[in-house]
């Protein structure tokens, strides 16, 4: 069976001054949870900044998500050790909601990798759908990477 998008899957570079913003927000200094939430600009084929959040919880991000679209996301989140250590890990996270449209899933899914290692990121998650974003779910997910 010949799907449509099957034929090329598609790999968007990461817009110049995204690049940029990624580089600088993993030397950051502040102490607070911020995100950036990036989306793929279709005609440009370019991965582009989509909205920046600074003090944000786990709950508000999962708000700011839409419910039908995908979107990558890079936060840094406080992290609370059981031995009252504290950490700034950066998180990658791609949501990938149940319900988007395939061709802009699998534009999603086939950049993803590159946006990956543009940011240099090793923490890597994704979600199915926006309400699992949860300070629980990414603790437990953090709770890995002792």
């Amino acid at each position: 069976i010949e799907t449509p998008w099957s034929e090329s899957l598609v790999v968007c570079d990461v817009a110049e001054d995204l690049v940029e913003k990624l580089r600088k927000f993993r030397f950051r200094k502040e102490t607070n949870n911020a995100a950036i939430i990036m989306k793929i600009d279709k005609d440009k084929q370019l991965v582009v900044l989509d909205e920046e959040h600074e003090g944000i919880s786990p709950d508000e991000l999962k708000d700011e998500l839409p419910e039908r679209q995908p979107r990558f996301i890079v936060y840094s989140y406080k992290y609370q050790h059981e031995d009252g250590r504290v950490s700034y890990p950066l998180c990658f996270i791609f949501s990938s909601p149940v319900g988007c449209k395939p061709e802009q899933q699998m534009m999603y899914a086939g950049s993803k990798n590159k946006l990956v290692q543009t940011a240099e990121l090793t923490k890597v998650f994704e979600i199915r759908n926006t309400e699992d974003l949860t300070e629980e779910w990414l603790r437990e997910k953090l709770g890995f990477f002792h």
